[in-house]
């Protein structure tokens, strides 16, 4: 199952209070502001949650998979995602348990209870510092 706007919305219309239209124009607005931010290449660092930014790739040579042909692969501009280290945490250790030793998932198993640091970090907006990693595409390997 996946999150879908939609879903956003009715999270933002039945917690907050807001009518749905104010909820579907709310979540419309932080996606645009997001979204247009990207677009003029600047980085989105969102407390507890973690960071957008846009990273410019050099062409280089790859390789088809089928033929093992050496090709050409474009420059481009890639969006990436680096969670902060809260989310991380949030996230691995409520799921942590439903991993067996080769790695499969066990989806009977519920979630352990805790509390989501990610969600009180960014709800009361606090700074750990944590997530204020300054990324870069020096930082990265060029793949």
């Amino acid at each position: 199952m996946s999150l879908t706007k939609a879903d956003i919305v009715e999270r933002v219309y039945k917690e907050a209070g807001f009518s749905k239209k104010e909820a579907a124009d709310l979540v419309d607005l932080v996606f645009k502001v997001i979204k247009d931010t990207l677009s003029k290449g600047e980085k989105v660092k969102i407390s507890g949650f973690g960071n957008f930014s846009i990273r410019d790739k050099a062409t280089r040579v790859g390789r088809n998979p089928q033929t093992g042909e050496a090709m050409d692969i474009s420059a481009r501009r890639v969006l990436t995602f680096k969670p902060s280290q809260v989310l991380k945490e949030d996230v691995t250790i409520r799921y942590a348990h439903r991993l067996d030793e080769k790695g499969n998932e066990n989806k009977s198993l519920p979630p352990k209870e805790g509390t989501a640091r990610a969600l009180s970090s960014f709800m009361s907006n606090t700074d750990d510092g944590e997530d204020d990693v300054d990324f870069s595409p020096e930082d990265e390997d060029n793949d």
